[in-house]
Parts: C-alpha cells; sequence; structure tokens
C-alpha cells in the first residue's frame, strides 16, 4: 500500500471543516504532485460516490474512494482531523482519520483490494489511535508503513 501513498500524500492536520472541504484538500495535495489531474473533475467523482452513500463507515474514520479516467495508478492519500469533521458517517459521529483512494477506471480488483487492506488495517483501534496520537508527520508514515507490512 506505502507504494500507492506517497509521503507528499498525507496531511497531517486537516484545514477543512465539512466534507466537501476535506475531498478538495486531500485531491489537492494529488493534484499538486500528479500534474495529469484535473481536481475539479475529480472532485466531482468523489462527491458523486458520497451521493450514493458516505463512506464515513463509522469510528472515526472515513475512505472515500473513485475511479477515474486517465489516471495511470491507484493513489492513496491520508488525512487527519484531531476536531473531527461531519460527514454523515454511519454512526453519525465525526471523522478524525480519512484514506483517499482514486483508481484508474479499469482496475476493478486492485482498488476492491486496496479497499479491503484499508479496511483491516483501520479495524486495528490501536493504529487509529496511534494515527490520532501521532506528533508529526515521519511517524504518520512510519505507523501506516508498519501496519502496511503485518497486513
Amino acid at each position: 500500500m506505502m507504494e500507492m501513498l506517497k509521503s507528499g500524500f498525507i496531511i497531517e492536520e486537516l484545514k477543512a471543516t465539512n466534507k466537501r472541504d476535506v475531498l478538495a484538500e486531500l485531491i489537492a495535495v494529488i493534484a499538486e504532485k500528479e500534474g495529469s489531474i484535473d481536481p475539479e473533475a475529480m472532485l466531482r467523482v468523489f462527491l458523486e460516490r458520497e451521493q450514493l452513500g458516505s463512506t464515513g463507515i463509522g469510528d472515526g474514520i472515513a475512505i472515500p474512494h473513485g475511479k477515474l479516467a486517465g489516471l495511470a495508478e491507484t493513489i492513496l492519500a491520508f488525512g487527519r482531523s484531531r476536531r473531527g469533521i461531519a460527514f454523515e458517517s454511519l454512526d453519525g459521529k465525526p471523522v478524525h482519520l480519512f484514506f483517499l483512494l482514486a483508481a484508474p477506471e479499469n482496475s476493478a480488483s486492485r482498488h476492491l483490494k486496496a479497499l479491503a487492506k484499508i479496511s483491516r488495517m483501520l479495524k486495528d483501534g490501536v493504529f487509529r489511535k496511534n494515527l490520532l496520537e501521532a506528533k508529526v508527520h515521519e511517524d504518520l508514515v512510519r505507523i501506516i508503513a508498519q501496519k502496511d507490512d503485518e497486513c
């Protein structure tokens, strides 16, 4: 998974205060590094996916995901909000940990495998707690990489 989650795609503390802005902020870090991505088109894809049902799965977690035409590889971004953001979560609680997954249009298998792995990792309450309590960017990278190796 770490091949999809580049260090520059990790936001230590999100500035966003609502669902649309969280998605836009996470997409912006990807678009900044991946010049071929149209952030507005990408945002539309993610907002359309959210209309089908919130990707806020509960326990302070959201895994927004979508498939995009023209994307060469699967990309993952991570963002954290210590204060929590209303995301229409299944449990009605604010979301603190966001893993945004963007996949090429024709990559159903890889997309589903990545979603499943992220879900497995996030079932671990200690992992979630460690992500919330990490002090610096490097700690977030290390915690995610260690969990990636375990799963």
